[in-house]
């Protein structure tokens, strides 16, 4: 490849230590694809005749066809998919597989690839955030009216209901979708004819080949299209916090299936058992997601690391950008496939639900609103109820069992009257607000965004 200006084969250390073909073999289709697109335009340049077009195409096509097969031998010695792929086309067809490379560099090429398999990822992964929220939506569609404690600090707060609970996860994935689909639109566009650095002097028409590979556009500078990273960068902060999410969702499932809350019970399928102890039933997908968070975080600052003391233009530090790219899309998959399985396949416990739900000191602020409501300032409000509360405490004494105008006759006659589960949950109508109605109105038209 540059035997021309060295008089020393390269060392086979640095071989070792250069070659990336062991992890950017899989860019095989999005090289081929852009080689034959290049290839287009240079005959259009007239500089491949059609016939060497043809032997080019085809050439590509069949190289292509022996990779999926599993026909292919990837050699170390030549680095990297690219120089792979072009060996193998020139050995193939002879003195054409030399001209491919006529106005293109390396550089031009990695960043049109990459940029094409981050493209077709995005594609992938929004397909599975979509099927993580249907299973969502059915569970909470099912359980719109299942009464469960809310908790702030892991502590009871008010009541809500599952289905409510299980849409917060949707609000999330959604803007996880929507943050994909802002960073694919930022990432299509063709780098293809950059060259090294300074685009060359044999101009071929950037236009065409983009629009041949579906790219929106071309990119304006050609120092920064060879040298940008954000588009990777952007994508791993998406995954990176997608998977926060995911972690957030294990963490509640984790919980409600331990014996101390058991308001679900996950599916054989997606737990394990113990060596040793032959009660357990342990909720492992959830705790490997929860792990695997810090993986997909470790990715997005790993590439920030190797990004950020970076001249322009092109550096072999950048070499380093495929693992971490490539090691976050296949966990992210793998971990939106599994809980969307484990989602849909878990079942509640409504008799623990009702029972959790059941403790009056969930409507303690309930109560506070309706002293709001016969003119006693909030704070002072809830002063009062906060003194309810500790009376209740100290006397074991149920909330909604104390008397409430003997205890302060600042407290309405009727106060115990607030403490009704379904009259708290149905007053709360305000948009967002986790009614029984809200909350089925909310899956219905979410119903219609995830499709």
């Amino acid at each position: 490849m540059w035997k021309g200006r060295f008089s020393q084969d390269t060392s086979s250390l640095v071989q070792q230590f250069g070659e990336s073909i062991s992890f950017d073999w899989r860019l095989y289709p999005h090289d081929i694809a852009g080689s034959i697109a290049h290839a287009r335009a240079q005959m259009v340049a007239a500089l491949l005749t059609a016939e060497e077009f043809s032997a080019i195409e085809a050439g590509l096509r069949g190289i292509q066809a022996d990779i999926e097969a599993g026909n292919f031998e990837f050699k170390s010695s030549l680095e990297d998919i690219h120089m792979n792929i072009e060996a193998e086309l020139t050995r193939r067809i002879g003195p054409a597989g030399a001209k491919l490379h006529t106005a293109r560099s390396r550089n031009d090429q990695v960043a049109t690839d990459t940029r094409l398999y981050c493209r077709a990822q995005v594609d992938m992964l929004t397909d599975l955030i979509r099927g993580l929220q249907r299973a969502l939506l059915g569970q909470a569609e099912r359980h719109a009216a299942t009464v469960i404690p809310g908790y702030t600090h892991l502590q009871r707060g008010q009541p809500v209901t599952a289905g409510h609970h299980f849409l917060a996860y949707v609000e999330m994935l959604e803007r996880d979708g929507s943050r994909l689909a802002d960073c694919r639109r930022r990432l299509n566009v063709s780098p293809l004819g950059s060259g090294a650095l300074a685009g060359s002097t044999i101009n071929l028409d950037r236009e065409a080949i983009a629009a041949e590979l579906g790219f929106g556009g071309v990119t304006r500078n050609s120092m920064d299209a060879i040298a940008d990273r954000d588009y990777i960068a952007e994508m791993l902060f998406a995954i990176a916090l997608c998977g926060a999410h995911l972690s957030r969702l294990s963490e509640d499932l984790i919980l409600w299936c331990s014996s101390e809350f058991a308001f679900v019970t996950l599916s054989d399928a997606h737990t394990t058992g113990s060596s040793l102890m032959p009660q357990k039933k342990n909720p492992d997908v959830c705790e490997l997601t929860r792990g695997k968070t810090g993986r997909l975080t470790g990715n997005l600052v790993n590439l920030l690391v190797a990004l950020k003391g970076l001249p322009l233009t092109y550096n072999r530090d950048l070499q380093e950008d495929k693992p971490p790219l490539f090691d976050s899309v296949d966990t992210l998959a793998l971990v939106l496939a599994v809980n969307t399985e484990m989602v849909a396949a878990l079942e509640f416990r409504e008799d623990r639900c009702r029972q959790a739900a059941a403790d009056p000191m969930l409507l303690a602020t309930d109560l506070a609103d309706h002293l709001v409501k016969a003119g006693i300032p909030f704070r002072h409000a809830h002063e009062l109820v906060g003194k309810a509360v500790a009376e209740a405490v100290r006397t074991g004494t149920p909330l909604d069992r104390l008397d409430f105008p003997a205890l302060d006759p600042a407290f309405p006659a009727d106060s115990a009257s607030v403490f009704s589960l379904d009259r708290a949950l149905a007053a709360r109508t305000n948009p967002g607000a986790p009614s029984p109605e809200n909350v089925r109105a909310e899956i219905a038209r979410l119903k219609v965004v995830v499709g």
